[in-house]
């Protein structure tokens, strides 16, 4: 089995900037500077054939390259305690664009509708169940996080390798934004 997402990947100097604010959170692991993205459609564990179902699905998008703007710092939670801490990404009409057609792609090739409302972000940290109290000052202190616009020209099919300490992810296709 293959687990799957699509993404963008985030150029370096942006990672860069984002790791100097990594720390600061008991508890918190921290995403890896090689492994920050911002996800399109997660796809979950798939068997091989339907991976090349998928390849070929979102081989298929014609899309035009995508400028992205990072801004602002927000958690998600549910019932007062976060999980996941992100990077905000502006929904630009070209960014959610993108990910309606990789939607749209992935449903294609077999799969359901994603359940989640598409909400573009950079993950940084994930937690335990962490009260959003305690991560408040992070929040505070780095609520006007923001990045230069960059354009992505690809995205990306990657996999998820589970380990012990954080998942590694491998680049299994690149999609050229051309149209």
């Amino acid at each position: 089995m293959l687990r799957l997402f699509a993404g963008l990947a985030i150029p370096e100097p942006i990672r860069l900037q984002l790791t100097t604010m990594t720390g600061g959170i008991a508890g918190a692991r921290w995403v890896a500077p090689e492994n920050l993205h911002l996800s399109l459609r997660f796809i979950g564990e798939v068997d091989e054939g339907a991976a090349e179902d998928i390849d070929a699905a979102l081989g298929q998008i014609i899309a035009a390259p995508v400028v992205v703007a990072l801004a602002g710092i927000g958690c998600f939670e549910t019932r007062g305690r976060a999980h996941t801490l992100w990077a905000g990404a502006e929904a630009s009409a070209a960014l959610l664009h993108l990910q309606a057609r990789v939607e749209a792609q992935v449903g294609r090739a077999g799969l359901p509708p994603e359940g989640r409302k598409f909400t573009p972000h950079v993950t940084l940290a994930r937690m335990q169940r962490t009260p959003v109290e305690q991560i408040a000052p992070y929040l505070t202190d780095h609520g006007g996080f923001r990045a230069a616009p960059f354009e992505a020209e690809d995205f990306l099919l990657y996999r998820s390798h589970l380990g012990h300490a954080a998942a590694n992810y491998e680049v299994l296709a690149r999609y050229p934004l051309t149209g």
